[in-house]
């Protein structure tokens, strides 16, 4: 049977601003997007035994259909009325429950796999259609472009113009509930709303653009994300944030070799998750 291996990429948020809360409970955002190559693996084959198996063994991280990439091949093979089974195994590299999109992005990239294998033609816009009610960060994974997202992230905007950097993800072991996060959120009167061009050119004009309104509230029950914030600065990131509701921490960076010195000794110091890695 037909096989594919695919790569479902990690993301930052180069900002996030909260500016309310929508009548439906969830919450109006703005924000930037930025893939990153940091990937999980994944693999989509088709079978002659029906149903649906997910399998990826990392703790945290559901198989079956508590998994979003279970229910992502579920919504496509019930569209495509057809019998087959398919088998989906998914090699976690990006850190669970971490704010890099993981879970999400592997939804997206089943969504793309199982249209192509199933043969469905179905277009990128009907699949973020699709993908939105599994997930509201799941569209931007099939936008596949640096993106300012307005809405609850799935109104979707392409930047002309970002420059490629160097991104070192770091993740201190912390696992934070998005939902908590949004809970303890304290929504303040905020003055003008920060222009967001649609172009920038160089990791002075991305750090410029760094903000987080969930930052303070993850930040404030984990002081240790402010100290890993620190240590990104003091390594040479020309910019350092908490990405998506936390905990990793990103610094930005021109010059590959001292990204990719912070993240080895960052990784060293303290054992925990530290990778360097391009921008997409």
């Amino acid at each position: 049977m037909e096989k594919l291996q695919l790569q479902a990429p990690a993301k930052v948020n180069y900002r996030l601003d909260v500016l309310g809360k929508r009548p439906d409970g969830y919450h109006e955002l703005r924000m930037v997007m930025q893939r990153v190559g940091l990937c999980d693996e994944i693999s989509i084959a088709l079978s002659a035994t029906p149903g649906i198996r997910v399998t990826c063994g990392k703790k945290g991280v559901p198989d079956g259909p508590g998994n979003i990439a279970w229910r992502a091949a579920d919504a496509l093979l019930k569209l495509s009325g057809k019998e087959t089974g398919i088998d989906i195994a998914i090699d976690k590299r990006i850190p669970v429950a971490a704010g890099l999109g993981g879970g999400s992005s592997d939804a997206a990239t089943v969504l793309m796999g199982v249209n192509e294998l199933l043969g469905l033609g179905l277009s990128d816009e009907r699949l973020m259609e699709i993908g939105v009610k599994l997930g509201a960060d799941v569209p931007f994974f099939i936008f596949k472009k640096t993106a300012l997202a307005e809405g609850i992230g799935d109104k979707l905007t392409a930047l002309e113009s970002m420059p490629s950097l160097w991104v070192v993800l770091v993740n201190p072991g912390i696992h934070v509930s998005t939902a908590w996060v949004y809970q303890n959120l304290i929504l303040t009167e905020k003055g003008p709303a920060t222009i967001i061009r649609g172009s920038y050119s160089n990791a002075a004009e991305v750090a410029a653009l760094l903000s987080n309104d969930l930052e303070p509230v993850t930040c404030g029950k984990h002081l240790l994300l402010n100290e890993v914030k620190d240590m990104l600065l003091t390594a040479g990131a020309a910019g350092s944030l908490m990405s998506g509701s936390g905990a990793t921490v990103f610094g930005i960076f021109e010059d590959e070799t001292v990204a990719r010195k912070a993240a080895t000794d960052i990784a060293a110091a303290r054992g925990w998750f530290a990778e360097a890695v391009q921008t997409l």
